[in-house]
């Protein structure tokens, strides 16, 4: 019979949620350290770097990715389709979920931003605590005098943008932690979707808009 001791500790270690993560460039590294600085019971397994210039087209991307890897989740930071896509298949065969924000690729979750990703299934505790943001507030006078946050943007900027609103009057919080987030966000400021005409930095500020309203009126009522 297995020892309460030994219990917890196999209980722990079942918690863990190991992620692969691919990039370009290092085009993770923001996220990478935002989930170890805000994240608990997850690990970064595997990091797999790609540093040469890539041609438009990649008609072996076997070439460039090495299936050899093993995760319960893998994020994906490598924009371009033809690596996506083979990722995600590769993914796909080994029953491993994976998250390529800001793309089209198939056989993947493909959030707008980070922060725009929903609670889906078989996250673990990543899908816990990275997504669309959400808040508790607590409210004094009509001042916001303390936020909680119970799941945010990967990359970090929900933490570092909570910070700037407690003190504030809840009405004032709002456009507050919009720009905020903007300035932390690690989204290219750049990058406007052609078909939404969407940009990251925008979807991102709203997104924590909605959920600082969201959890202002919770707190009222």
């Amino acid at each position: 019979m297995m020892n309460p001791a030994s219990q917890n500790t196999q209980n722990k270690i079942k918690k863990i949620t190991r992620i692969a993560v691919f990039e370009y460039r290092h085009s993770g590294q923001e996220k990478i350290a935002g989930i170890k600085r805000y994240g608990h019971d997850i690990e970064i397994c595997r990091t797999i770097n790609i540093e040469q210039p890539l041609p438009d087209f990649i008609p072996e991307p076997e070439d460039f990715i090495d299936d050899n890897f093993k995760a319960d989740l893998v994020l994906c930071f490598i924009k371009h389709p033809d690596l996506a896509d083979y990722i995600a298949s590769i993914c796909h065969r080994k029953g491993i979920p994976i998250i390529a924000s800001g793309t089209r690729t198939e056989n993947a979750l493909t959030p707008f931003t980070c922060c725009g990703l929903g609670r889906h299934a078989g996250l673990g505790a990543y899908g816990e605590q990275f997504g669309v943001p959400e808040f508790e507030v607590d409210l004094k006078d009509g001042l916001i005098t303390a936020i909680r946050i119970g799941r945010g943007a990967s990359c970090g900027a929900t933490w570092k943008a909570a910070a700037k609103v407690i003190g504030l009057p809840a009405d004032e919080a709002m456009p507050v932690i919009g720009r905020e987030v903007q300035y932390f966000c690690a989204a290219d400021p750049s990058a406007f979707d052609p078909i939404s005409g969407k940009s990251s930095l925008h979807y991102a500020g709203h997104a924590h808009i909605k959920a600082l309203l969201k959890a202002v009126n919770n707190a009222e009522s």
